[in-house]
């Protein structure tokens, strides 16, 4: 991923809550039938490794968990908030017209070493560990418990496990840093004018220099 100094973001605590926050990542993989990519939920277990781990699962008739050998090398790559950025949004724009549009966003590469793990009782573990993750923010949590046990034994029959130790961390804020204040606040602004709240709060953020 090409990352401009000023657009580089190396804080493992800021990235994890990347990842923790937008949970969606693309497993890219390398086969014997060519690049691949899967979208998956991931979970985060900092603690484990020695650069944290990823955890996932795929379907069973997912031919990726057959398609990898345990240590091969893969890419996750996932996305935080981002959006369309006008030139009409800098105030300077109106006085030398010298902008064009650009496009903000957050994103991080994780690359690591895939082991795929074939056992029930794994899989229901990151079953259970994933619903209390995205549950817990609903009124009325679903719980697997509420499910039939022969019903929740058949569909976890059907998912293998995955997990990705992490080797490397790369990641990228473009989020206006490299304006001025003032186009800056415009951006800000009109971005969050827009509707895209949530990239207007991830440029704020940016904004912010450590120990303020």
């Amino acid at each position: 991923m090409y990352v401009p100094a000023l657009f580089a973001e190396t804080d493992a605590a800021t990235l994890f809550a990347l990842l923790r926050e937008h949970p969606l990542g693309a497993l890219v993989t390398y086969t014997a039938g060519g690049l691949d990519a899967n979208h998956l939920p991931f979970l985060v277990d900092e603690g484990r490794g020695a650069k944290g781990t990823l955890v996932a699962h795929v379907a069973r008739a997912n031919p990726l968990w057959q398609d990898v050998a345990a240590g091969d090398e893969v890419l996750v790559v996932f996305r935080g908030a981002n959006g369309y950025v006008s030139p009409n949004w800098y105030p300077s724009k109106h006085e030398t017209h010298r902008h064009v549009p650009t496009w903000n966003y957050e994103a991080v590469h994780v690359h690591g070493r895939i082991r795929i793990i074939d056992d029930e009782t794994y899989v229901r573990g990151v079953v259970a560990r994933l619903t209390r993750e995205h549950e817990s923010r609903l009124p009325e949590p679903w719980r697997m418990g509420d499910a039939p046990a022969d019903y929740l034994a058949e569909e976890l029959a059907h998912i293998v496990g995955i997990e990705v130790e992490i080797t490397r961390l790369e990641g990228k804020r473009k989020l206006s840093q490299n304006r001025t204040p003032a186009d800056f606040e415009g951006a800000v602004q009109g971005v969050d004018g827009s509707g895209n709240a949530a990239l207007a709060a991830a440029m704020r953020r940016a904004a912010i220099k450590p120990g303020q």
